[in-house]
């Protein structure tokens, strides 16, 4: 068991930005203020405020609950953050913390040298589990010189958790849905995207509003405090790179050392809806990796010598659980929510072909395992959509006509179909969000004074968030920003084991602060071996990944 939750630590260390009529009833409430307003002046004194009286108070680790799953030796805490910053002394939140105490070392590089904090991204991801990383031999050193410090972001698990329907409907299978959409289809999805808006304004009522990028901005900064540490070291990866973009924005004089894993870029106009938009070509090609590497390994998959011939494979596969799911189970829905891992992570590779190869011999069992809903799961995966959902729709404009959303979807289809749309759906409440105010979103890189030495990590084909965004972060982060990338590999999440080149730059710059050069480039990880056709390779994988949100 305990070795089961440090490999899902290792894991969630780099998790995705993606998850898989009448307007809606607004909100009641004050709207989501603009950064230069008098509200968000007044938010950001809040916050200051709050930081103090965390920073005197402390945190208070002790055993963690049952609940987070956790055990010795992680400690747990509860930190109180204002719901409204803008309001500090109104309502509280309380946020779970988790903390494995550094170890120390025999040199002065693995002397202690204060808390560092993470966070796996989502927006909606919980990084309760990230201390225990401190058990795997690639966080050896870092964890003698750190604190490992995970979190719950507000609205997040046991974080005064946020949601927008019944956990039972979000779970519900078979579903069935539509790669090249009809007309018809087209239409229940808005209806859907509408009922779900209305359903998050029912559920959070004047709440909602609250949950966004800058108030988990204030929160990691109050959470710094709280820890006794004058300026942040920061682990973010995926969504948790802006997280960190913002915060060094906003607080440049409190940071110490930063590492962007899996860039998102930060560029105010790409925020969020073009940022969306842009994941579908960088899936595409990791689709496209996935049959050329299934179609090297033939012989033992039988799948197809092409990558063509391999997606005619998944296309029978698709067809058929159309007609009839998978363990009464799995339709069309749930097989594409399975497979977009393997634009994610190579490592499931050899398990998404095995059940494939395995299905079209006649045996569903391993899709069924691979792709079945999860019961005991339902809950967590609803309210990681939900905090995902608001926090983008909340964060900047979107486009609120479907016609802007079904053009500039049809055209990316054409081109990239796998993930186009499905991604398209997803992000649609936003269309008919009930916030009746959004955030301005953040420039990036003006903050009023320079940075210390930064870190981005990068692969160059991934597709949650391409590559060309980590180029952007380092150029608005400053000319101590570097930047390593592993070339022509494209797994989301570089550092913590996947890389030994990337890792010992990582680890270097975390213990000494020292970047090896501007940019750095390093050779790809090894491609993952191909796997009998038994049943476990289906899902051997499945319990160490985070969930796809």
């Amino acid at each position: 068991m305990r070795t089961k939750l440090v490999r899902r630590a290792a894991a969630a260390a780099a998790l995705c930005l993606t998850l898989c009529s009448p307007a809606p009833a607004r909100a009641a409430g004050s709207p989501v203020p603009d950064p230069g307003s008098a509200e968000s002046a007044a938010a950001a004194a809040g916050a200051e405020r709050a930081a103090r009286a965390a920073a005197a108070a402390g945190l208070h680790f002790g055993p963690c609950p049952d609940a987070e799953g956790l055990g010795t030796p992680v400690a747990c805490a509860e930190l109180r953050v204002p719901l409204d910053y803008a309001r500090p002394d109104g309502p509280q939140l309380s946020l779970t913390v988790s903390r494995v105490a550094a170890t120390g070392g025999g040199d002065h590089r693995t002397a202690r040298q204060g808390s560092l904090v993470h966070n796996p991204g989502g927006p909606g991801a919980s990084g309760m589990f990230f201390p225990l990383v401190a058990d795997l031999p690639e966080w050896k050193r870092v964890a003698a010189a750190y604190d490992l410090i995970g979190y719950a972001p507000r609205g997040v698990g046991r974080s005064a958790p946020l949601s927008c329907q019944d956990p039972a409907e979000y779970a519900a299978a078979p579903a069935q849905v539509q790669a090249d959409p009809s007309p018809e289809y087209k239409r229940e999805r808005v209806a859907a995207a509408q009922a779900y808006a209305r359903g998050c304004a029912r559920r959070a009522g004047a709440d909602l509003a609250h949950y966004t990028t800058l108030n988990n901005v204030r929160d990691l900064h109050v959470l710094r405090a709280a820890l006794g540490e004058p300026k942040l070291n920061f682990t973010g990866a995926s969504y948790g790179t802006y997280l960190g973009a913002v915060y060094a924005t906003l607080y440049p004089g409190h940071v110490r050392r930063m590492v962007f894993d899996s860039a998102v870029n930060p560029d105010p106009d790409r925020i969020w809806y073009r940022n969306n938009l842009e994941q579908a070509p960088g899936f595409e090609r990791r689709w496209a990796d996935f049959r050329a590497w299934a179609a090297r390994h033939h012989d033992t998959y039988g799948l197809g010598a092409t990558p063509q011939a391999v997606q005619a494979s998944y296309e029978r596969v698709r067809t058929a659980v159309a007609r009839t799911p998978a363990g009464g189970v799995v339709g069309t829905g749930q097989l594409h929510s399975a497979y977009l891992r393997a634009a994610y992570y190579d490592e499931v590779w050899p398990g998404r072909a095995a059940a494939l190869a395995a299905f079209l011999r006649g045996d569903p069992g391993p899709l069924v395992r691979l792709a079945g809903p999860d019961p005991d799961s339902a809950a967590e995966g609803e309210n990681a959509t939900a905090v995902y959902t608001a926090v983008l729709c909340n964060d900047a404009d979107w486009p609120a006509d479907w016609e802007t959303w079904d053009r500039d979807n049809t055209e990316l289809a054409r081109t990239a179909p796998f993930e186009t749309w499905a991604n398209a759906f997803l992000n649609l409440p936003c269309a008919y969000w009930p916030v009746h105010a959004r955030q301005r979103p953040v420039a990036v890189g003006a903050q009023p004074a320079a940075l210390p030495r930064t870190l981005v990590v990068a692969a160059e084909r991934d597709g949650a968030t391409p590559y060309p965004g980590a180029l952007e972060l380092q150029r608005r982060l400053g000319g101590g920003a570097a930047l390593v990338t592993e070339e022509g590999a494209g797994t989301h999440g570089v550092f913590g084991g996947r890389n030994d080149c990337v890792d010992r730059h990582v680890e270097r710059y975390l213990l000494t602060g020292d970047t090896s050069g501007w940019r750095v480039r390093c050779a790809p990880h090894p491609e993952p071996a191909p796997v009998s056709l038994d049943d476990r390779a289906a899902s051997a994988r499945r319990a160490l990944l985070p969930p796809v949100v």
